[in-house]
């Protein structure tokens, strides 16, 4: 699979010249946090919502995406008179920390080397979190003169973002909506997460992680590693209705060609995901995500990262998500009536599997749509 770099793209973007002491304890001495804003910040800057996209998304949330030139990957949510509605909210997305769109990342050239066109930082970019993922959206918050979001709201990864948010800065958060997400990684997920990244580790490519260095990528890992995620993010039943076990036309028993649909469909996910990612980013995202663990920051009580809270929390789960089943949900749910928060908790009945809150959903849009009207409401925010 031959395969070119990512293009250069001038990603709108604040650069902090101070940088961030990351909670590996080694610093970036300059940070950038590329982002998009949708809709007006009102004139008392009440209206802010923050969209945290998951593991492999980024700021362009509502937008053609300067890369692929497909729609925004939350369309259909975020938008005038949509659930996430743009005439009444400021919705900000930013691209992650170690992200490749924008935001320093592996693809950043290193600033803890004192010349002239440094290389990139490549797999030596220090290790992060999702804390410091939300540290990062913190300064860009701050710089956008916002000093409390009107709701915290995410998918996936994005959820775990939500929940940080909520933790570490509860006093900066009116609502928070963490979706299809858990306090942590099972078992199960990490090991999917394993078996991605040493896909990309096996690419003859990958060069040890200098293939940026050499004009190649890993791109043949990397499709595989996406492969395999996607189809976790999808169910049985899903796969079932979209592809069954339909052929694409004539093929020869034993063939190792695209014999069946669902084949295809996949092959097409990996080669479509390498032309908008980059390797180094997806295992550092990746390996966040891993390392997330709520409750493990707070003596291993879930509810005290919760603990005096004030913030408004709808949790939303997928009903065929076997990625983060409801029952993580109710894992966080149980840890907030616990802490005394004001919680509500709905599981969506769909077949279409964990990526159902990127699909056309109408059960979860009322729910959102929904939640965010009554919590505008009751923070008197203008209809």
């Amino acid at each position: 699979m031959d395969q070119a770099e990512l293009p250069e793209i001038a990603h709108a973007h604040v650069a902090f010249d101070d940088g961030l002491t990351l909670e590996c304890g080694l610093a970036l001495r300059r940070l950038t946090v590329a982002y998009r804003t949708y809709g007006r910040l009102n004139a008392d800057r009440s209206n802010a919502v923050l969209v945290c996209h998951a593991l492999t998304g980024d700021q362009y949330v509502a937008e053609q995406h300067p890369l692929t030139g497909k729609p925004g990957w939350w369309e259909m949510v975020v938008g005038p008179g949509l659930p996430i509605d743009t005439d009444r909210f400021f919705v900000v997305c930013a691209n992650v920390l170690g992200g490749c769109m924008g935001s320093t990342g592996p693809r950043s050239p290193r600033d803890d080397m004192d010349q002239p066109n440094p290389p990139r930082w490549g797999t030596d970019f220090p290790p992060v979190t999702i804390r410091d993922m939300v540290r990062a959206q913190k300064r860009l918050i701050e710089h956008l003169g916002i000093t409390r979001l009107f709701a915290v709201i995410g998918g996936s990864m994005g959820g775990m973002q939500v929940l940080e948010w909520a933790a570490s800065y509860p006093d900066a958060v009116f609502a928070a909506v963490p979706i299809a997400t858990a306090a942590n990684h099972s078992a199960q997920n990490i090991a999917f997460n394993e078996v991605g990244r040493q896909a990309i580790f096996a690419d003859p490519d990958w060069l040890g992680g200098t293939y940026w260095a050499h004009g190649r990528v890993p791109a043949r890992g990397l499709a595989v590693a996406r492969m395999i995620a996607h189809i976790t993010y999808l169910s049985e039943q899903a796969l079932t209705r979209k592809f069954g076990r339909r052929l694409r036309g004539a093929q020869a028993a034993g063939s190792f060609d695209d014999t069946f649909e669902v084949e295809s469909y996949l092959r097409h996910q990996g080669s479509s995901f390498v032309r908008r990612f980059d390797a180094a980013s997806y295992l550092t995202i990746t390996r966040a995500t891993d390392w997330f663990d709520l409750a493990a920051d707070h003596g291993g009580d879930l509810s005290a990262a919760f603990r005096g809270t004030r913030t408004r929390f709808c949790l939303i789960s997928f009903s065929s998500d076997w990625l983060y089943p409801t029952a993580e949900s109710r894992t966080i749910a149980r840890a907030l009536n616990r802490a005394a928060a004001n919680v509500s908790f709905v599981e969506i009945a769909t077949d279409k599997g964990h990526d159902a809150f990127l699909l056309d959903e109408p059960d979860f849009h009322r729910t959102l749509a929904g939640f965010l009207a009554g919590c505008a409401e009751h923070a008197g925010l203008p209809a």
